[in-house]
């Protein structure tokens, strides 16, 4: 079977197109049959007379089975069964299989800690383990839990090494200042602005005694020959990373702090070049890779134009920033958007290609190609055109964790190894996770690796199943029916990709993006099709674009992308409301649990996926809905209200957190807050007698509202407008850093802008059996903080100080002798 990867024994080759499970037809232990029978059997069925030899008894025979005896269950035979069963997988290579899991956990169990450790503990614990392992291998049950043990030691050692390594000075407090830096990168923005990634050399007025090394600021505009590598300065406003928008959410410093970014914001002006200064090497090569990936963009923009050119140049260099909302909006919904960013399908398809055009070239030399491994010169080829798309890209972390993924089976090829394999998913695995273990908790890394290994998986199965069945010629067929034929079942065998695909990732979307595509499945079948074309000529376009040839592949790409573009929109617009809420965390672990088990396990001991995802399922909606949100700067409060409405206190609020927040509260509109002047007698009613789910009301800096619960909720800009409150809120925001509470009330909870600098965003639970709706609160970060959560505490706000304002130049006056 060339899609399973189970080793065989060292120096052997592999043979195409024979299941694995052959491999181990005769030297694998006999595997009971599941345990009940009367009396023990081997596993085997006796072909056809015509076939020959011994194959492993299918999964669906041995289901029917178990169900034919579960009447008759000899537990002591179960136990054997068990041990037999596992003895088969261990030789069949799924401890190899389980390395990069038990890497996973240690890496997961590290960045779950509240507080972080030293780096001697981790090495400690690595070493104690491998020596526990080699001392315990004449005991093979005891030496596997001390390799489990050995390998999450391993992964948490990891995982603190990348935090000891990156590093990264993060800014504490906004300010404005005068910066001078190297461009490391340029990107044209949909909405007109440019995005431009900066390492800082200097600051002034003033000067930053911890300046960040790298930034990312927005402006209107730059000068036309500002390309990567050069020397710029402007007078900007930076902005310290922000954590969380909710609890459990995407964390934002997180990210930046192992991207390398300490800073973001925007500048004031128009930032100038200035003269260059000699770069170190390291730096000119990548500002020359930078400034080809701009010119192709350019190029591509030019030639496609319009959206369909942003898409081309986000496809071939990788260059996201300029597609319109709406059109990322309608692909997000729709289910496709993973065609946008390069990952491994990208990979899959360019590699594909140039294989294809190697090995149609070389089969018009018949003598040569009868002579030469030419497939091996082909995967040569489309490997060195990976690596090359891989740069070309910006090298982001999707494409370079698919790039080791599909480099791994490339290789494979070279050394006469099947491709697609657990066993080289597995080595990918091990490799992405020690390079980035903090990929691991991302939901690019989950949602590839699931869907990766769940295709391959199932791709095992069917092969086997189609081994275990007795085939006959086919019969002759016209040609029209013989195309239908292959028709249907390509498209059979793309919808059965994405199904088993969607249904891989389908709790890891949701945990992460609290949103599904219910069309999805529609949407991939009628725009992969098109993908696969755009990306033959992507390709086609790149090989002819150094001889001024790539033009008729381009116009032909935009087409395509045209139609991709209309396809989406279309069932966008009739795709039905795709939040879903928060799930709880028990239900992923569970659902991995059993996904790992189904996709890894050969013998009937993958049943045992059934009782986790099971488990899974039923503890789905194992979790509370915030009563609550509020932002980490104190300037937005939201609550549900009944009605598919979120009550907002902001007309014009932070488009990215209210999203977010719709779709963690499963809120479709936004209830805007009605404000009052100043007297007005329509504003002078008892807050309690507001009805519950009634928005925000807004008067001389104080807004209230109340909760369908029937807790008031209040937000004052500062301290002597929230003393009011206190006599009937249950909740009270302060939005001053200076303030404290004013209540003497025990029963009011009090939030200010200093609790939520120092710990982020947070979520209110109102207790619905209180008959004063008693308020508990949860914030987004805890204390002691983490690496990335250092720079909070220098803030301003954390420190309890108004925000910075410059001091204003003193204006002297002349005397008037001197006028």
């Amino acid at each position: 079977m060339a899609g399973r990867g189970r080793g065989t024994v060292e120096g052997e080759g592999t043979t195409a197109g024979v299941s694995e499970r052959l491999l181990f037809a005769d030297t694998a232990p006999v595997e009971t049959a599941p345990v009940w029978l009367p009396e023990s059997r081997p596993a085997k069925e006796i072909l056809p007379p015509d076939g020959g030899g011994f194959r492993p008894a299918s999964p669906t025979a041995t289901i029917t089975r178990l169900g034919k005896q579960l009447g008759r269950v000899s537990w002591p035979a179960f136990h054997r069964s068990i041990g037999a069963a596992a003895t088969t997988e261990l030789d069949r290579g799924i401890g190899f299989l389980l390395v990069p899991v038990f890497l996973a956990a240690g890496v997961i169990f590290y960045f779950s800690l509240n507080a972080e450790p030293d780096l001697y503990r981790p090495l400690a614990a690595v070493a104690l383990m491998a020596v526990c392992a080699l001392v315990s291998r004449p005991r093979p049950r005891t030496h596997l839990l001390f390799m489990a043990a050995f390998f999450c030691a391993l992964g948490f050692l990891a995982a603190k090494v990348e935090t000891w390594r990156a590093a990264t000075p993060m800014l504490g407090s906004e300010i404005q200042t005068r910066l001078t830096g190297r461009l490391v990168s340029l990107e044209e923005m949909e909405n007109g602005r440019v995005r431009l990634t900066i390492d800082v050399i200097s600051t002034a007025h003033p000067k930053l005694r911890y300046a960040p090394e790298r930034v990312r600021l927005s402006a209107r505009k730059v000068p036309a020959d500002m390309t990567a590598g050069s020397l710029l300065t402007g007078y900007a406003r930076l902005l310290q990373p922000t954590g969380p928008v909710r609890p459990d959410s995407y964390d934002f410093s997180f990210d930046s702090y192992f991207s390398g970014i300490g800073a973001s914001g925007f500048f004031l002006g128009n930032p100038k070049t200035i003269a260059s200064e000699d770069a170190p090497p390291s730096a000119r090569l990548a500002s020359t890779i930078e400034k080809a990936r701009e010119s192709i963009a350019n190029h591509i923009r030019g030639q496609v134009g319009g959206p369909e050119g942003e898409i081309a140049a986000a496809l071939i260099v990788g260059v996201r920033a300029g597609i319109p909302d709406e059109i990322n909006e309608a692909m997000r919904r729709t289910g496709i958007y993973h065609v946008i960013s390069i990952s491994g399908l990208h990979m899959a398809l360019v590699a594909g290609t140039i294989m294809l055009l190697l090995r149609g070239a070389f089969a018009l030399f018949p003598d040569f190609a009868s002579r030469r491994p030419v497939k091996k010169y082909a995967a040569a080829a489309a490997l060195v055109s990976i690596a090359a798309y891989l740069v070309f890209s910006g090298i982001v972390v999707a494409a370079e964790r698919s790039f080791i993924m599909l480099a791994v089976m490339l290789v494979a090829v070279l050394f006469d190894r099947a491709a697609l394999t657990m066993r080289n998913l597995a080595i990918s695995a091990i490799a992405v996770i020690l390079v980035s273990p903090h990929e691991v908790v991302g939901p690019s890394f989950q949602m590839s690796f699931a869907a990766t290994a769940a295709l391959v998986g199932a791709y095992a199965g069917w092969a086997d199943y189609r081994a275990d069945r007795t085939t006959t010629p086919p019969p002759k067929r016209s040609f029209l029916r013989f195309t239908s034929r292959k028709l249907a079942m390509g498209m059979g065998g793309l919808a059965m990709t994405s199904i088993i695909a969607g249904s891989a990732t389908a709790l890891f979307a949701i945990w992460h993006f609290q949103r599904v595509s219910p069309l999805s499945l529609v949407a991939n079948l009628a725009v992969m099709p098109i993908v696969s074309v755009v990306m033959f000529l992507g390709v086609a376009s790149a090989l002819t674009m150094p001889f001024g040839l790539d033009w008729p592949f381009l116009y032909l790409m935009g087409k395509g992308l045209t139609a991709m573009i209309a396809i989406s929109g279309w069932i966008s617009e009739r795709s039905p409301v795709d939040a879903v809420g928060l799930i709880s965390i028990q239900s992923v672990l569970f659902v991995t649990i059993a996904l790992v088990i189904a996709t890894m396990a050969t013998t009937w001991l993958r049943l045992a996926a059934i009782p986790f995802a099971l488990a899974g399922l039923l503890t789905v909606s194992n979790t509370r809905t915030p009563d609550v949100l509020i932002s980490e700067d104190a300037h937005l409060v939201a609550m549900p209200i009944g009605g598919g409405e979120l009550a907002v206190n902001r007309v014009r609020s932070n488009e990215f957190t209210t999203d977010n927040w719709k779709r963690a509260l499963v809120a479709e509109t936004i209830a805007e807050p009605e404000t009052f002047e100043t007297g007005d007698a329509r504003f002078d009613i008892d807050p309690l007698d507001l009805p519950p789910g009634s928005p925000f009301y807004c008067r001389d800096g104080l807004c209230l509202a109340r909760h369908p619960s029937g807790a008031i909720v209040a937000l004052a800009e500062n301290r002597k407008t929230a003393r009011p409150a206190c006599a009937f809120a249950d909740l009270i925001v302060i939005d001053d850093a200076t303030a404290y509470s004013p209540c003497w009330n025990s029963l009011a909870l009090v939030v200010t802008k200093r609790q939520l600098a120092r710990s982020g965003s947070a979520a209110v639970f109102f207790d619905p059996q209180s008959a004063s709706a008693q308020a508990t609160i949860r914030y987004a970060v805890e204390k002691p903080y983490r690496p990335w959560h250092e720079q909070r505490k220098y803030s301003r706000e954390a420190r309890g100080l108004p925000p910075y304002q410059r001091p204003e130049k003193p204006v002297v006056k002349l005397a008037p002798s001197a006028q």
